[in-house]
């Protein structure tokens, strides 16, 4: 049975930085596609961050262009996303997700595509 498993959220006031993890267990998603997704408060949930992992491509949604990145540590099937410069925008429920499939860009940005998810970690960004 496969699983993710969230951590690092916190409250943090404006302009601080968080690193969330996402550990895998149950299988390696070595070749597949890991991501990060947000959803705010009566907002409808959006990808923030994504990379393939066969080729460590990663890619952004441009609200966090700069100030975001993710990453991975497939020695312990862990993928980061380390936020700095954080804003009250981005305060919402982030959830890690992970398919075994290459997604082809324009496929990234969509929940469908992935098939495993994680329970949520909660970020705010507060002064």
């Amino acid at each position: 049975q496969v699983q993710l498993v969230e951590s690092g959220g916190g409250l943090v006031q404006p302009g601080a930085s968080l690193r969330l993890s996402c550990t895998a267990s149950g299988r390696t998603f070595s070749s597949g596609t890991m991501a990060w997704f947000r959803q705010a408060p009566g907002k409808e949930r959006e990808v923030v961050a994504a990379i393939r992992l066969g080729e460590n491509s990663s890619h952004y949604r441009d609200a966090v262009k700069g100030r975001f990145t993710i990453s991975r540590n497939n020695a312990r099937n862990t993928v980061f996303l380390q936020m700095n410069s954080l804003k009250p925008e981005d305060t919402a429920v982030y959830y890690c997700a992970a398919t075994n499939s290459r997604l082809i860009v324009s496929r990234l940005w969509h929940g469908e595509n992935y098939d495993y998810w994680g329970q949520g970690t909660q970020v705010t960004v507060s002064s």
